[in-house]
């Protein structure tokens, strides 16, 4: 398990904007990134890069549409682990790690252990995963499930503001 970031990166209000304008477009120039920021080119990029090796900045990627992928079926899951056993978190989490349909995994306060964000291409697939598969790993005592009906908000930058 991880614990809590010991280091919390204090962003200064032009790194705020650098952030904020990443967010949006990842794929902006450093010219169009300083413009937009206010910054001549070669501070903004010192700037980005100080972002990405103190891991304020993880990486890039694109954001792809699930659905037009075909995978229709969103759903999160509970889990429920047996924590008696020694290395209980370890062996839970390795089988999650191999598993593609889970795209994200958080370990929980409250009645169940884990809850996993799962996409599938049907309900076969889903419940291939969730019916027979997960309920065999190490340690699983009780799995459930939500489907989800309709996004209404699903955004993936953070809320940004300087103090």
């Amino acid at each position: 398990m991880r614990k809590a970031a010991e280091n919390v990166y204090t962003a200064s209000r032009q790194e705020i904007e650098i952030l904020k304008a990443l967010q949006e477009d990842g794929r902006i120039s450093n010219v169009q990134l300083a413009n937009r920021v206010g910054m001549s080119e070669s501070p903004c990029l010192r700037r980005v890069r100080a972002l990405e090796e103190t891991g304020v900045i993880r990486g890039y990627g694109a954001r792809l549409d699930r659905r037009r992928l075909g995978l229709d079926i969103l759903a999160f899951v509970q889990v429920s682990i047996d924590q008696r056993e020694d290395n209980f978190a370890e062996e839970f989490l390795a089988a999650v790690r191999r598993e593609p349909l889970i795209v994200e995994c958080y370990a929980m306060s409250g009645s169940h252990d884990f809850l996993l964000k799962v996409v599938a291409r049907s309900m076969d697939e889903f419940s291939e995963l969730t019916m027979r598969r997960i309920p065999r790993w190490p340690v699983v005592q009780h799995v459930s499930s939500n489907f989800v009906m309709d996004e209404l908000k699903a955004t993936e930058g953070l809320p940004l503001t300087a103090d």
